[in-house]
């Protein structure tokens, strides 16, 4: 294959811009799909995508495409989520391109994130063409959009494409761009094999399907590879592209194209995303630098309601890592839930979808704790402690500093919205930094402000306070000291380690009462007195008690004398005390959920 006459590249731009519809035109333009085979999200192969409208998942295929200069080219295409907790995936998928088509919606305008994505594509030296998308729309004002991509993003109207994912218009002019403006390949087919893991699947008969960019040597079945990372070595089983969204198998590829391999690799920890594969008899010598590791920003606990579900949550997480390396865990132990795993998430929408993918793809019901940043604690005997759970939290007398994440907070909002969001973000424990304005109507604001006042509902107010056309996107800047206490919830004076949670001093009251009054509410009727206690240390902040189910135990008792009827009182009284002191507290699965809403 001549190197010259290949392509690669991604689609970036901000959530619900057009990029799937986009990527499912250029399938139909190109042939890799026949229209009456045609669907939605044609690259996004998990229903949970299709349910939310939204891209998880990077997703790669093979087109052919003829140019107008009538030369027949190979473009490979990378689909990228756009949500802020998916930037891991848009930054892996970067690496393995030369080009990205950075597409921004004629209503909605430049947003957060793609300000974010060009950045990125920029950082990785790649070629970006702009696309204004969705100019069919009664509400698109293109010259407005235009000005803004002009003056945020330094390209000229000449540079900017209009098109139309939905109507098929300018899906030409795109290619043709592509063609002209993304280069080829580097790399030399004479050199040791080199090859860059930016992705891998599980399939159930495949085994772990591992996706490659190859930048130099050529692969067949015939070539032994080894992983620089881990140092094992395999044998080839089979080897292909992904064209017209099927595995197609190949006799090799070489410098310059993307394709995948199986090697009858049946445990998914062996494969790290970001390595390098080379051939063990003419080894490459050096390996790629892999990619940065982001470190997660939220945590939370994961528990099979079944304790014998144990080992098949393990088995799920250690497959469903392959396709998602962002996602990381450890074993960790609960007084209330057995075994279970302490999981780091990069924002709470990254935890919701990988709760809902274990319980659909791999038949799990599962419980979740309360969600945590990683705090820093510095302690009188010089030692700094990482504390991701409340049960690593030390003891007060032994606190010399607590610290806290803090991140930078980019948001383009509304002008006629700038005053609530900056009121709404101060009442957050958010620190002004600057602001800017991007035309006539949109403003970008920056705070400062704790990572634990953004990670549950942040994102949902805002949009709410800005009537659905505000954006945010973030990025970790570093600790911060504070007050931090650990706030417990007791049933019947036993603590229940699922709800406690760590929170500034400032704050621990009005969640306590929040937080109390909504478990009375969830928590059913028991045949015991149940006291509701949020506490903390020895402190009780707030406190509501669940009255016990009635039982008229004199019911049967028609006429005779008091002293019988006084008789069964004592019995039930004595019953209803035995209770109380040994009787669990029936917790719903609801109640768990619901509290992570509690801010």
């Amino acid at each position: 294959m001549d190197k010259s006459l290949i392509r690669n590249f991604s689609i970036i731009a901000h959530i619900d811009h057009g990029k799937s519809t986009l990527a499912d035109r250029i399938l139909e333009v190109t042939g890799a799909v026949d229209k009456r085979n045609t669907r939605d999200q044609l690259l996004d192969d998990m229903d949970l995508e299709r349910e939310r409208g939204i891209t998880i998942k990077a997703s790669m295929v093979r087109l052919n495409y003829r140019s107008v200069d009538g030369k027949d080219y190979i473009l490979n295409l990378i689909d990228t989520p756009g949500h802020v907790d998916f930037t891991y995936e848009v930054s892996k998928s970067l690496a393995a391109c030369e080009g990205a088509v950075l597409v921004v919606d004629a209503g909605q305008g430049i947003e957060a994130q793609t300000v974010a994505n060009y950045y990125l594509a920029r950082d990785n030296n790649l070629a970006i063409i702009p696309v204004v998308n969705k100019i069919d729309l009664t509400s698109a004002d293109i010259p407005r959009v235009q000005r803004q991509i002009n003056t945020v993003l330094g390209f000229s109207d000449e540079e900017i494409i209009l098109a139309s994912a939905k109507e098929g218009t300018g899906i030409k002019d795109i290619l043709e761009r592509i063609i002209r403006d993304v280069p080829a390949p580097s790399g030399e087919e004479a050199r040791p094999l080199k090859a860059l893991v930016f992705d891998c699947r599980f399939d159930v008969f495949k085994g772990v399907v591992v996706f490659v960019r190859v930048v130099d040597g050529t692969i067949d079945p015939s070539t032994q590879i080894k992983l620089m990372n881990s140092g094992t070595t395999y044998k080839l089983e089979e080897i292909g592209v992904l064209k017209d969204l099927k595995y197609t198998k190949v006799d090799s590829f070489s410098c310059g194209e993307v394709g995948y391999f199986t090697a009858n690799i049946r445990d998914p920890r062996e494969i790290v995303i970001g390595d390098t594969v080379t051939d063990v008899k003419n080894p490459c010598q050096e390996a790629f630098a892999g990619y940065r590791t982001l470190k997660p920003l939220v945590f939370c606990g994961i528990y099979p309601v079944n304790p014998a579900d144990f080992a098949d949550l393990r088995d799920a997480m250690d497959k469903l890592k392959l396709s998602d390396a962002s996602f990381v865990f450890e074993p960790e132990n609960s007084q209330s839930f057995g075994s279970g795993f302490r999981c780091g998430f990069l924002g709470l929408l990254h935890m919701e979808i990988v709760q809902e993918r274990l319980e659909r793809e791999y038949n799990l019901n599962l419980i979740l704790t309360v969600p945590n940043v990683v705090y820093r604690v510095k302690t009188r005997d010089g030692s700094l402690l990482e504390v991701d759970t409340p049960a690593k939290f030390p003891p007060p007398q032994d606190i010399l500093e607590s610290l806290e994440p803090y991140v930078t907070l980019l948001m383009i909002v509304p002008v006629d919205a700038i005053e609530l969001v900056c009121d709404f973000a101060k009442s957050r424990r958010g620190t002004f930094q600057s602001s800017d304005y991007l035309g006539e109507d949109r403003v970008k604001v920056v705070f400062n402000i704790p990572l634990s006042e953004i990670i549950v509902d942040f994102y949902d107010r805002m949009k709410s306070l800005t009537r659905g056309y505000g954006s945010l996107d973030y990025e970790f800047q570093g600790y911060a000291p504070t007050k931090l206490v650990r706030l417990d919830v007791m049933f019947n004076g036993v603590v229940c380690d699922a709800f406690s949670s760590l929170i500034c001093k400032d704050k621990a009251y009005a969640k306590a009462r929040a937080l109390v009054g909504r478990l009375k509410e969830l928590i059913p009727r028991q045949l015991f007195e149940v006291a509701i206690q949020a506490a903390v240390g020895t402190q009780i902040l707030a406190s509501e008690k669940i009255r016990p189910v009635g039982k008229n135990a004199t019911s049967k008792c028609s006429g005779g004398d008091i002293t019988r009827k006084r008789k069964l009182w004592d019995i039930q009284k004595q019953g209803k005390k035995r209770l109380k002191q040994f009787g669990k507290v029936e917790i719903p699965q609801e109640a768990f959920l619901e509290v992570l809403k509690i801010q």
